[in-house]
Parts: C-alpha cells; sequence; structure tokens
C-alpha cells in the first residue's frame, strides 16, 4: 500500500454540527453557563426517550455511579459485583465509596459475565451488582433478575431505601447503550438504576457528561430520589444556582458535605442537539455494522452480535475477535492497521491485568474467559463520520493484513 493511497480513518471523533455550536453559543450568550434551564430541559427529554419519569444529569457515568452507590447508602462491609471485563470506572467507584470490589469471569466466548459465577459471587454482604452493556448489548436481565430472586433470602438491609427494595439493587453501567432495547425495552426501563455517558467518544456526546434514570418503584419517591442526587451532586446545597434566581431566594442550607459533578447548561446544549439527531446517528451506525459482519463473518471472524430478533444494541463499538491468534498477534494486527492510517482499539483489556487492581489482589489467572476473549479482540473504527468508502478500506485494509500473516 503506497503512502499515497492511505486513508485518515480515526476511530470514534464526536459528531458536531452548526447546530450544537449554535446552540453552545446560545447558552453562553443567555448568561446561563452553569446549570440552569437547559439542563433541566435535557433531563427532562432524556427521561423521555427513554421512558421514565426522572432523568439526573451529571459530569459524568462515572460520577452517576458513584452518586447512586451512595444514596443507596452503600459503603465499607458491603460488597458490590461487577464484571472484569469492562472498563475501569466500572469497579473503580465500588472503591471510592469503601466497599469491596468483586470482579466475575466472562461467559467463555463471550463479552458478558458468567450469570452462574454470578451467583457464585453472592454473599450477604451483597448490596448492589454493576452489569456492563458492552458496546450497545443490553445484557441478559432476565437471567441477572433469577440470580437476585435467588438470593433474596440472605439479602440484609442495612438503610431505609435498601429496605424498600429488601433484594440487592441492579445498577447498569450503560455508558455505551443509550437506545438500546432488549425485548422490547429501552435501556433504563429494566434495571433499577442506569447510567449513561455522553462522553467526547459516544454515540451522543456532551463533550463530559452523564446520566442516570431509574425505574419507579413502590415505596421510593421519584422526586425525593430526583432531588438526592441534587443534593449529593452540588455539594449538599438545598437550592442550586437555577432556584436562588427567584427574587429574594439568597437562602440556602447545606444538608450534607457532598459532591460537586454538575452538568453545565454548555454541555447541555451540545446533548440537547444530538438527541435530537439521535435516531439518524443510530441508524447509521446499524448500517455500518450490517457492512462489516457482512464482509467479515465470511472469514472466520467471531464478533459481538449487535443484533437479534429479541434485541437492537446502540452500535457503540465494533468488538472482533480473530481466532487462532494471541496478544502479540493482534497487536500487529493493531500496528499494521496504523500504518494504513485506521486508528484501532482493544475493548478491554481485563481489570485484573492492570496494576491498580493487581494491588488490590486480582490475578488475570482467575479469570481465563475474559483473558482467552480479550486476547484475540480488535475494535474497528464505528462512527457516523465514517463514508461507506471509509469503511470498505477498513474492510479491504483487514483483509490485506490477515492474509499477509
Amino acid at each position: 500500500m503506497t503512502d499515497s493511497n492511505v486513508r485518515n480513518v480515526p476511530f470514534s471523533p464526536p459528531d458536531i454540527t452548526d447546530a450544537e455550536v449554535e446552540e453552545v453559543t446560545k447558552a453562553i450568550k443567555s448568561g446561563w453557563i452553569t446549570t440552569g434551564p437547559r439542563t433541566k430541559e435535557f433531563e427532562k427529554k432524556i427521561a423521555e426517550y427513554v421512558g421514565v419519569k426522572k432523568a439526573v444529569c451529571l459530569n459524568s457515568a462515572t460520577a452517576a455511579m458513584e452518586l447512586t452507590l451512595r444514596i443507596l447508602g452503600i459503603g465499607p462491609g458491603d460488597e458490590v459485583i461487577t464484571s472484569a471485563y469492562t472498563y475501569t470506572a466500572s469497579a473503580s467507584i465500588i472503591e471510592h465509596v469503601g466497599a469491596k470490589i468483586v470482579l466475575v469471569d466472562n461467559a467463555p466466548d463471550s463479552f458478558e459475565m458468567d450469570y452462574s459465577k454470578l451467583d457464585e459471587a453472592i454473599t450477604e454482604k451483597t448490596k448492589a451488582i454493576i452489569p456492563v452493556d458492552i458496546a450497545g448489548k443490553m445484557c441478559d436481565y432476565e437471567a441477572i433478575y433469577k440470580v437476585v430472586e435467588n438470593n433474596k433470602g440472605i439479602f440484609k438491609p442495612n438503610n431505609e431505601i435498601q429496605k424498600v427494595f429488601n433484594r440487592i439493587v441492579v445498577m447498569t453501567d450503560a455508558a455505551h447503550a443509550l437506545g438500546a432495547e432488549r425485548h422490547g425495552m429501552k435501556c433504563g426501563q429494566v434495571t433499577d438504576f442506569t447510567c449513561y455517558s455522553f462522553h467526547a467518544v459516544k454515540n451522543l456526546t456532551t463533550a463530559e457528561g452523564g446520566a442516570v434514570v431509574w425505574r419507579s418503584l413502590r415505596g421510593l419517591d421519584d422526586e425525593w430520589l430526583y432531588n438526592r442526587f441534587m443534593l449529593y451532586s452540588l455539594h449538599g446545597q438545598s437550592k442550586d444556582a437555577f432556584a436562588k434566581t427567584k427574587k429574594g431566594s439568597w437562602e440556602y442550607d447545606i444538608v450534607l458535605p457532598a459532591y460537586k459533578c454538575n452538568m453545565t447548561d454548555i454541555t447541555a446544549g451540545i446533548g440537547l442537539i444530538q438527541l435530537n439527531r439521535y435516531g439518524v446517528l443510530i441508524k447509521r451506525r446499524k448500517e455500518i455494522i450490517d457492512m462489516y459482519d457482512k464482509a467479515l463473518l465470511p472469514l472466520g471472524i467471531k464478533r459481538l452480535q449487535h443484533y437479534s430478533d429479541e434485541y437492537a444494541s446502540s452500535g457503540h463499538l465494533y468488538l472482533m475477535r480473530i481466532p487462532g491468534i494471541e496478544e502479540a498477534e493482534r497487536n500487529k494486527i493493531i500496528v499494521k492497521m496504523a500504518e494504513a492510517g485506521i486508528v484501532c482499539n482493544v475493548h478491554y483489556k481485563p481489570l485484573p491485568m492492570f496494576t491498580a487492581y493487581k494491588n488490590l489482589g486480582f490475578d488475570i489467572k482467575d479469570y481465563p474467559n475474559a483473558f482467552n476473549v480479550y486476547k484475540n479482540e480488535v475494535s474497528l473504527p464505528l462512527h457516523t463520520l465514517l463514508s461507506n468508502e471509509d469503511v470498505e478500506y477498513v474492510i479491504d485494509s483487514l483483509k490485506e493484513i490477515l492474509n499477509n500473516m
């Protein structure tokens, strides 16, 4: 391949149009650049899109997940389970609140956790499970809730909100999965809490940002819960800046020494336009995935299946596995693709392989299925700025590299 034939194919640039730029400009000129009317409108629109009563927009999915654990009163002496095959944010938040991280291995040849091992991991100290909707595909929540129900008898609530659930809480790391569906229900309608990311590389971006939604539950007032998130996200202050703009309404209280992770109106402005475009963006992702599948499956390449009669993912990442190769060969393929101007990635290096998790006592030898999925995984570029010619170039380049191995 000559230099003149090399294309520049980035991995996942943000798809920003003039409409987003104009909305940000309006926000700046309005005088509201921190949490204000656009953030509140974005929360309303996210809740409507998902099909729930309330949404809380914050500065990251990580903040959304951590605040949820804190509001649930999960902390030292508790255990929280998540997947060994995920980004660190799914687990680091457990450490942040002082609870014990419990990692579960993948099922064989799967990007999802092994639900039989999930069952084995539960103890009377388990307070929450954090499944990961990797690449935008929803987990098998029927299996997860069956495990939760089977262990209801050993659950020991520590506070009033845990008594309302009276079982292990399921909080989805849906950083990738806004807009995904399974059995006719949207991601956000299925589990107790669902947390989304609007980071720069996500399907819908606010540059930095995230949101949490929840299922309405008898005995748990939605307005009370929304206000708890407001308190926890803004220093425990009883009024945000928007509420304090009412004439003479300066007075406020600090209810608890809390955190600072609110969303701004500048970022919410981006999100409002992105949400208006989201149906088109997801449709384009599906077209690209279909192109990859049609070309690569006949080669014997395995991939995460995004669509079936039972589910449709958000199409966030194209995770493929090349049978019969090890880490070193996989890494050479990524280098060769980079030489062709194509940026690839790996999702994910299992958590027990990182220094931080080794220091917590985790060993990748205890997670053989996660390692076997990781060692030959390559994530191809998947974003809405790709032309069909770009996709064909990625496919042709990959085929040429594999043929020359």
